[in-house]
């Protein structure tokens, strides 16, 4: 049983589990996660932190079943804990999240058999089959669905199971073929290096989904890199260059009649503990650097190492979308590209949209959660 210690201040609580492990509460912590203070359907905080002293005490504590019963000195209330939140909630202990993936690095050993693939028609209909391939599609970055339907917006319905489509200048999808006047290099047959798009956001898209249309044209093979591999061997490698791309920010910019859009962004983005979180590459939309002029050659050097990496082969997975396939992979990790293609010789057709990363992982969370139900039930 779990047993419960007041702090001699009377502002900490102590919790001691049966496996003698321990955790201390502060006070002000409990009283504004008491569950009186949150709405009962839309589990928003309607407590007010302000209508309590901070140096708040606790007048006496202790264990009801599975429940710790506080009562406070200078309120007459009573608030009850579940043991589940307090072992969930301990104090510098991150909550689990079903989203929370640690990503599997790859290289150029990586084939298209070896990615996450599920079938549309499971994926639309079986939740199961939609929470395993959101998990494999966040662990590597990227992964296929096949038997797509001949339909323009097939896609779209793939994407919609999971979130809401993000818009962008380019609308709310895109079409990726040759066509007359281009306002991206997309859409002509020129070849692609590998690239993140729309680094000149002030958020980039997240999840990409590109559903192939058509691919009978001669060339047009799509190539793929981990972004977070890179970053990861730039880091063992050469560490002056990593620490100049992840804490340099710089210019990204797409301009054309009736837009220009531009954002400061570091190519390798950090999260608070220091782990790659986000690569940015894009050498075709990087505006004018415009770090002082001291810092130009150890900053362009640093770029072109790892200008240099994502065209090395050793990173580089090369292979051919067909007709009925979409892949799917993390625009803020995975970086994209195309071989050339002779638009005389055939179509090449994809249909692409966005979902950004929040609403990706949401749907994570909030099918872990209904399968968890369903097999209680």
């Amino acid at each position: 049983m779990v047993t419960a210690h007041i702090g001699a201040d009377h502002r900490t609580l102590t919790l001691v589990w049966p496996d003698g492990q321990t955790a201390a509460y502060p006070a002000i912590f409990l009283r504004d996660n008491c569950p009186s203070g949150f709405h009962p359907q839309t589990l928003e905080r309607e407590f007010d932190l302000t209508s309590v002293p901070l140096d708040i005490q606790i007048a006496s504590a202790g264990v009801e079943g599975r429940e710790l019963v506080i009562r406070w000195a200078t309120e007459d209330l009573v608030s009850r804990f579940s043991q589940d939140w307090l072992e969930a909630h301990k104090p510098g202990q991150r909550f689990t999240d079903p989203a929370s993936v640690r990503p599997k690095l790859w290289r150029s050993d990586l084939t298209k058999q070896d990615l996450p693939r599920a079938s549309a028609r499971d994926l639309l209909a079986n939740d199961e089959a939609l929470f395993d391939f959101l998990v494999g599609a966040k662990t590597t970055g990227l992964a296929i669905v096949d038997g797509m339907a001949n339909d323009a917006d097939a896609g779209m319905s793939i994407a919609r199971r999971i979130g809401f489509l993000r818009e962008t200048n380019f609308g709310v999808t895109f079409e990726v073929m040759s066509k007359p006047d281009p306002n991206n290099l997309a859409y002509t047959s020129h070849a692609l290096p590998l690239h993140t798009d729309l680094p000149n956001q002030e958020l980039a898209p997240g999840y990409q989904f590109l559903h192939c249309l058509a691919n009978d044209a001669e060339g047009g093979g799509s190539t793929f890199a981990d972004g977070f591999a890179i970053a990861a061997d730039l880091a063992q490698s050469d560490l002056d260059a990593f620490d100049l791309l992840a804490n340099t920010p710089v210019p990204f910019r797409f301009q054309d009649g009736d837009y220009d859009i531009r954002k400061h962004h570091t190519v390798i983005q950090l999260d608070n503990g220091g782990t790659v979180s986000e690569v940015r590459f894009n050498a075709h939309i990087a505006s004018v650097f415009d770090m002082p002029a001291e810092q130009m050659d150890a900053y362009y050097r640093a770029y072109r190492t790892i200008m240099a990496m994502t065209r090395d082969p050793a990173y580089v997975m090369t292979t051919r979308l067909d007709a009925g396939e979409m892949v799917i992979f993390d625009n803020r990790r995975a970086l994209h590209g195309r071989a050339a293609f002779d638009p005389s010789t055939g179509f090449r057709h994809l249909r692409g949209c966005y979902v950004d990363r929040g609403e990706f992982d949401s749907r994570i969370r909030v099918l872990s959660r209904r399968l968890k139900t369903a097999l209680a039930a």
